[in-house]
């Protein structure tokens, strides 16, 4: 099942890289709402590693702090984000999907591929120059 589950997330993935759904994250005013919700808890929820927000998802490395739970933070974020977005666009209903796919990361190799996977995502979709992705500075 778990190869079923990783086969079928790869296709997924693949449809949302060349642009399928609403693509609502492609306003401007929107994918700031994005970056700022996600800037918004660094260091007091979680620690943002880094994210890119793409024209129909979003990717997220972050990690938890003590107290705070994984799906927890995903349901605040998504919420506070889709009433604003909603708000914006002057519509209801769903903005993004329930389910959430999650990866531990286990070690710093993972860590690079993760980081290194979402930084590259909009090169790979066709997209030149992307503004909305960003990583904490390592040096």
């Amino acid at each position: 099942m778990n190869r079923l589950n990783y086969l079928l997330s790869e296709k997924l993935q693949s449809y949302l890289d060349v642009g399928y759904g609403e693509c609502l994250l492609r306003d401007d005013r929107i994918a700031k709402i994005v970056a700022d919700a996600l800037h918004h808890f660094d260091g007091e929820r979680y620690i943002l590693h880094a994210y890119c927000i793409m024209p129909n998802h979003v990717h997220l490395v972050i990690e938890p702090l003590a107290g705070y739970d994984l799906l927890k933070i995903m349901t605040s974020f998504k919420r506070f984000t889709a009433r604003e977005a909603n708000g914006i666009l002057c519509r209801t209903g769903d903005f993004w999907l329930a389910e959430s796919y999650d990866h531990l990361i286990r070690h710093a190799a993972d860590y690079e591929h993760a980081v290194g996977y979402l930084w590259d995502n909009p090169e790979k979709a066709g997209f030149r120059d992307w503004k909305w992705r960003w990583r904490r500075d390592t040096s």
